[in-house]
């Protein structure tokens, strides 16, 4: 049974399903049913022609469904006339369905659980798991958002930036439950890529694929955070990091920039140094500078701060730092490291145990509360 093939099928196959007038909802729920009969036949009974047998058993699923639901007898006359048989179209609305699903009337949450059901392939259970929620819960949230965009046409236009901000939220939750969603993300962005041609859907991939990269080395056996600076670079996937480098600069050369790319060229910079202490921390300010003129973002000017202090100095790292406002999330760990930086230990200390109090998970939380008991330890020796 192969797995990766479903999943790619889905979207065409849908796509093919609301092509043939299937409103979005009960589309989708044809082929999650297709899907089902799939893994339960093809084992002993490959089809030849994967796509046609889904597209067959899933207007089977949407015909059957919809002559049990006397709301929609109106619509007989219409659904009694099946498709003759033959070959499925050659049409791939896989862009449209990326757009539908991203749509701005969703919520993030929304967006994404529909993204990975439709596009993505996955069942609501392991969506549910993935994101440790109630798989009722899920269910829910996935069947609100197909009632929210089953009147969106669908030869509408869709935003490739809000389709890239739903796939970049995929890939920044990992890896939870039975399946790994970064590497998700990344088959959804290749996915992408292959359909629209547009330096940020570049930038995106370049992107995942440079943090992908060094996953293996981002926590120590008993699970516990390895910061950049001390991971194990011989353990980083140089294949991955030489496909993001090379996508990046393809991207880069059409001289399109936008904040996918100017992430991506951060995180080839640190990729390309050999040690933490080669990083080219010049360079990857003046990207942070490219970055924060693109996005506004405080997030960005946070980074740049701690750039600027490994560039020029902690002192200079703190200057800029003052002029970020301290509620936001991650300052005092920002601030801590830089104080730390400059030889104030008591104050890193102070901050580091301030810093994990507001620590947003588990594993950040344990990793602030050991820098500040080391610095303790070493203050009062």
């Amino acid at each position: 049974m192969d797995d990766a093939l479903l999943r790619s099928l889905t979207p065409s196959v849908l796509t093919v399903l609301v092509r043939r007038g299937a409103d979005f909802a009960a589309a989708e729920d044809a082929v999650q049913d297709a899907l089902v009969e799939a893994v339960r036949v093809w084992p002993a009974d490959p089809p030849r022609d994967a796509k046609g047998w889904l597209v067959t058993v899933a207007w089977r699923k949407f015909l059957d469904a919809t002559r049990s639901d006397t709301a929609r007898r109106r619509r007989e006359d219409r659904i009694e006339e099946e498709p003759a048989p033959g070959p499925t179209p050659a049409v791939d609305d896989t862009l449209q369905l990326y757009f539908l699903c991203a749509h701005p009337s969703l919520t993030p949450s929304s967006a994404v659980a529909l993204t990975l059901r439709a596009v993505g392939g996955l069942t609501t259970r392991q969506i549910a798991q993935a994101y440790l929620v109630p798989e009722a819960t899920m269910a829910q949230r996935i069947s609100r958002a197909k009632r929210t965009v089953s009147g969106v046409r669908f030869d509408q236009p869709g935003d490739v930036a809000t389709v890239l901000r739903v796939l970049y939220l995929v890939f920044n939750e990992g890896y939870s439950g039975d399946v790994d969603l970064a590497a998700e993300a990344v088959r959804l962005t290749r996915q992408l890529a292959a359909a629209i041609d547009h330096p940020e859907v570049a930038g995106l991939l370049a992107l995942m694929l440079l943090h992908h990269a060094r996953r293996a080395s981002r926590t120590a056996p008993d699970g516990s955070l390895v910061p950049l600076a001390e991971q194990d670079r011989t353990r980083w996937d140089t294949a991955a990091i030489a496909e993001g480098v090379r996508i990046l600069q393809a991207a880069l050369a059409r001289d399109r920039l936008g904040e996918f790319q100017a992430q991506a060229a951060i995180a080839a910079l640190h990729a390309d140094a050999p040690t933490a202490g080669e990083t080219d921390w010049v360079q990857i300010v003046e990207w942070y500078d490219e970055l924060a003129r693109l996005t506004e973002s405080p997030v960005v000017r946070l980074n740049r701060a701690v750039a600027v202090g490994e560039a020029d100095g902690p002192r200079a790292g703190l200057a800029a730092l003052a002029a970020i406002e301290d509620s936001l999330p991650r300052h005092t760990a920002a601030a801590a490291y830089l104080h730390e930086r400059a030889g104030d230990l008591t104050t890193a200390a102070r901050l580091y145990a301030e810093a994990a109090h507001k620590a947003p998970n588990l594993a950040e939380r344990d990793y602030l509360t050991r820098r500040a008991a080391r610095l303790n330890s070493r203050t009062r020796h």
